[in-house]
Formats: structure tokens, C-alpha cells, sequence
């Protein structure tokens, strides 16, 4: 039974993860904040384990990480983010909430596979996955504005971009996801994907990607998006 870790796994798209990888009879590992306010994850059934974790806490990752030690870990998915301030716009720029999106949404996921990088390495499928967004691209950025969410996409694409190039001898690959302007919290209620389409479209292309794909930016149909 392949095994799944997930952070940010009780809302939104990851919550819709740890359905979907249930319903594929995956063994998940669904991390979050506060367990204890994560009422409809904990009532998922299926091989599942829920987890108290805060990506933006280094040493409770390392914690996780060691009292994990026996588990291969098949996938990876980077999945807990913020957006952060809305409106961002110069002259109104709250940069102590934009260390925080940085810390949360590009530090995280940078430790939180560096931490499990032994897990992974173990596992048969040995695959990163951190979901980023369209708005991290520099060639698609038309409306400006959103500068701690856009940067810290961004900034997120390179890392991994970089993390795929030093794991590849180990025969690890990373990918990063556009999973749509999904319709949860962070996406708003006009958001046109549904997130049961979104989780559906990027587990379908993480099935199919292998090593030759490391260090690809694609989105939730499996095509490229512009860095």
C-alpha cells in the first residue's frame, strides 16, 4: 500500500486529497495545525493518520519527521499555504504578514521535504509534490499587485526547481502544480474548478510523472505553465 503525506489537510484542496488518496486505498498521512478543529478530516475513513504539524515550525517539522522515521513516504504534497494580506499594494505593504506568507509558503515546504527526504528516498514511488500557483509565474504576472503571495509562489517554483536538480541522483522526482483558481476559502466562491476536479486532475498526473519530469511547472491537465 502506497503512502501519501499531506500538509495543510483539513481544508480545501487538501482535504480533497486526503479523500481522494482514501478512496484510491492509500495509507494517508494528513498533517495540520490543530487536529482538534479538524472535524471532517477526522471523520474520513480509511488507512489515515492525522498529525499535528505547522509548517512554519521548524523544529515540530523535524519532530514529525523523526516520530515518522519508519514510514515510506510514496508522495509528498506540499499543500498547506497562505495567501496573506488583501489588498497588497505599494504604499500599503505589510511586510512583517509578508515574512509570514514567505515562512509558510516557501520555507515550509523546503523543510518540510528536507526532513523527509530519507522517507521518501525509501518509498517505491519517491515523489515531491508542492502546490504553487499561475500567479508564481513572472512571464503571466498582466495585473501586478498580490506582491507576498505572487512572490512567495515564486519564490517556492525556484526551490523546488533547484531541489529537483539535487535530489535527481537519488532518483527523486519534483514537481510543482497550478491546481486551478479552485473554488475553496483561499480561492472565493467565483473560482471556476471545483476542488474535487482540481485533486482529481493533479493525483491523475502525478500517477504518470517520473524522473525525466523532475523539476517541471505544470497544471492540474498535466500541461506546462510558463515560469
Amino acid at each position: 500500500m502506497p503512502t501519501v503525506l499531506i500538509t495543510g489537510a483539513n481544508l480545501g484542496i487538501g482535504l480533497e486529497f486526503s479523500r481522494q488518496y482514501l478512496a484510491k486505498d492509500w495509507r494517508v498521512i494528513a498533517t495540520c495545525r490543530d487536529p482538534r478543529q479538524a472535524n471532517e478530516l477526522s471523520a474520513l475513513s480509511g488507512d489515515i493518520t492525522v498529525e499535528s504539524l505547522d509548517v512554519s515550525d521548524h523544529a515540530q517539522i523535524q519532530s514529525v519527521a523523526k516520530s515518522l522515521k519508519r514510514e515510506n513516504i510514496d508522495v509528498l504534497m506540499n499543500n498547506a499555504g497562505i495567501h496573506g494580506p488583501r489588498p497588497s499594494r505599494v504604499g500599503g505593504i505589510d511586510y512583517d504578514a509578508w515574512a509570514d506568507v514567505l515562512r509558510i509558503n516557501t520555507m515550509g515546504p523546503m523543510k518540510v521535504s528536507e526532513a523527509f527526504v530519507e522517507h521518501i528516498a525509501r518509498s517505491e514511488q519517491k515523489k515531491i509534490v508542492t502546490i504553487s500557483s499561475r500567479m508564481g509565474s513572472i512571464t503571466d504576472n498582466e495585473s501586478g499587485g498580490a506582491y507576498p503571495y505572487r512572490s512567495s509562489k515564486a519564490a517556492v517554483n525556484a526551490v523546488m526547481k533547484s531541489l529537483a536538480v539535487d535530489l535527481k541522483p537519488r532518483g527523486i522526482t519534483v514537481v510543482v502544480f497550478h491546481p486551478g483558481w479552485v473554488s475553496t476559502d483561499m480561492g472565493g466562491p467565483s473560482a471556476p474548478v471545483e476542488p474535487e476536479t482540481s485533486v482529481a486532475g493533479v493525483i491523475k498526473v502525478v500517477e504518470k510523472v517520473k524522473l525525466s519530469d523532475s523539476g517541471k511547472f505544470l497544471n492540474y491537465g498535466g500541461k506546462k505553465v510558463a515560469w
